[in-house]
């Protein structure tokens, strides 16, 4: 007689102790098994004996046996896992079900894109046994099967329409999709596939780069901490041997000033010594002539007359000078000038190329007289291949006009075809830089531009401060007003026909100045200039703009 096979769940043979298949199994009073060991050292911490799934009180320690039977069934349901495929557990949350089973269902193993259901090991026998089944699509379970079907005609998705680029069902594919290039979803996968290894290989690429650049990045910042801490303990160093001078210098002022207040002080006493002498002297005699003069005796009194009338020599030593006044006024607003100018200058960060880390670098402050700027004067040049046709030059290249006649000028890529404007020929970069221009008419810009500034077209790529490659002043109608990256700014200021521009390229300042009989600070751009610079110009239509020499009236 063959073996009965085990249609059971492991489930239903665990220890509700430890929740796995029980081992060693044990009845107590109440009926409920464990695992002998589990329950012998469960009651062996506890003060209380008591059945953990039914919470019955036992008043003394059950003796524990063995269940043999139960023992016999575990072995052979443990038997039947190993050997039988009709041994399957229930669905746990994340399982997919099986749509045949009725009450606790047990977890699906495959589903059919046929049928579109999915079944557990005992409902799936049919599929392998019943021919009509046999060529049913099965899959690992899927839970989405509902996704898979057509959702007028509740068919299988089967065909992929690549005029539509969505899947279709074959109904859909004679209907709505009888014209369309169709294929099967095997071969689209394939071409899909390709596709994506094309995505997925840019995407490695990509994150291969940024990668390297957070690896870069990331050496950056710990070279830039390094240098910082390296900076802050060559500052402390000078720093601290500053303060030093300044103490020493104090030491010795102090030291000078008591040392001075020594000899003045001997010198008074010398001569307070002497005024008391005398004093004491001049009091004796006036005693003395007190006494003359009281006396009745008019024959003494004419015989010693003579001598007591006679006044004593007076010494030198009123003369004498004594300092009261010390002072080291001019010593100390020297030294105050000095750290003032100290305090005042502007610590600048650059970044050398080949991503090192930056340096510290400490600049001159701002300056404030005309002939401060004077001495970074730069001549400035009108580049010709630069120029609009409509703009004209003359000065040796030192004016540019605008007219509506165009200028014969021949083919150059940096020509401006459509914005009517004009670079110089000179690149600034690394350097201080000052160049006054005087502008003729009701509309000009005066600007700086990257090399990069666009030549084509009227689109904000080539207009000077409507990108980020150029900063520009724009006057217009007597009014001032700034620009960079289509950004602007309106200004408040007295109009002036002059305009002087500074550049401090290592600061990253960019600053204009209405120039009169002073100069006066119109806008100041603060950024980190990354490439040389050209001056340039913007010119509307009788306009003009001249770049002045520097000439020995100027001041």
């Amino acid at each position: 007689m063959s073996e009965a096979q085990l249609c059971v769940s492991q489930d239903e043979f665990t220890c509700s102790v430890c929740l796995d298949t029980l081992t060693d199994p044990v009845t107590i009073p109440c009926g409920h098994n464990f695992c002998l060991k589990c329950l012998t050292d469960y009651w062996d911490h506890s003060q209380e004996f008591f059945c953990s799934q039914c919470r019955e009180n036992f008043s003394t320690r059950p003796a524990l046996r063995r269940n043999n039977l139960l023992n016999e069934v575990i072995k052979k349901l443990k038997k039947t896992t190993i050997s039988s495929p009709l041994f399957q557990s229930y669905a746990s949350p994340g399982d997919v079900e099986c749509d045949f089973c009725t009450g606790k269902r047990f977890r699906a193993v495959k589903s059919c894109l046929t049928c579109m259901a999915s079944y557990c090991q005992t409902h799936l026998q049919l599929h392998y046994e019943v021919a009509a089944l046999k060529h049913h699509k099965l899959v690992d379970p899927d839970r989405n099967l509902k996704e898979k079907l057509c959702g007028k005609h509740q068919k299988s998705l089967e065909m992929f329409c690549r005029t539509d680029e969505t899947c279709i069902c074959t109904m859909c594919g004679v209907t709505e999709h009888n014209s369309h290039k169709m294929v099967e979803l095997e071969t689209e996968r394939e071409e899909k596939e390709k596709q994506l290894g094309a995505t997925r290989s840019e995407i490695r690429k990509r994150l291969e780069e940024k990668e390297k650049k957070l690896k870069e990045t990331t050496r950056t910042v710990e070279e830039m901490k390094v240098s910082v801490v390296r900076v802050i303990e060559e500052y402390e160093k000078s720093f601290t041997a500053l303060i030093r001078c300044i103490e020493e210098a104090h030491k010795k002022l102090k030291q000078r000033i008591r040392e001075q207040e020594k000899r003045e002080t001997k010198k008074a006493e010398g001569v307070m010594e002497q005024l008391e002498k005398e004093i004491e002297e001049l009091k004796r005699r006036e005693a003395e002539l007190k006494e003359l003069s009281e006396t009745k005796d008019h024959l003494h009194f004419l015989q010693t007359f003579s001598s007591h009338c006679v006044l004593p020599a007076d010494g030198h030593s009123l003369s004498l000078t004594v300092t009261t006044y010390f002072s080291s006024k001019d010593l100390l607003n020297e030294m105050k000038k000095n750290l003032e100018k100290i305090s005042q200058q502007v610590i600048m960060t650059s970044t050398p190329s080949g991503h090192e880390a930056p340096i510290f670098t400490l600049l001159p402050p701002e300056h404030q007289s005309r002939e401060e700027f004077l001495q970074y004067f730069c001549p400035l040049t009108l580049d010709i291949n630069t120029a609009h046709r409509q703009l004209h030059l003359s000065d040796g290249n030192k004016k540019v006009t605008c007219e509506w006649t165009k200028a014969e000028y021949l083919d150059h890529p940096d020509r401006f075809d459509c914005c009517t404007q004009v670079l110089c020929r000179e690149a600034l970069t690394g350097t201080r830089c000052y160049w006054k221009v005087e502008c003729s008419g009701y509309f000009m810009r005066i600007g700086v531009a990257y090399k990069g500034l666009g030549r084509k077209g009227w689109g904000v790529e080539s207009s000077l401060g409507y990108n980020n490659k150029s900063w520009c002043l724009l006057c217009f109608n007597s009014q001032y007003s700034v620009r960079h990256n289509n950004q602007e700014t309106e200004i408040s200021a007295p109009y002036s026909p002059r305009i002087g521009v500074y550049l401090d390229w290592p600061a990253g300042s960019l600053s204009f100045y209405s120039v009169s009989h002073t100069m006066t600070l119109l806008h100041r751009f603060n950024t980190s200039f990354t490439e040389p610079l050209y001056p340039g110009f913007w010119v509307n239509d009788y306009c003009s703009v001249t770049i002045r020499h520097l000439t020995p009236g100027d001041h």
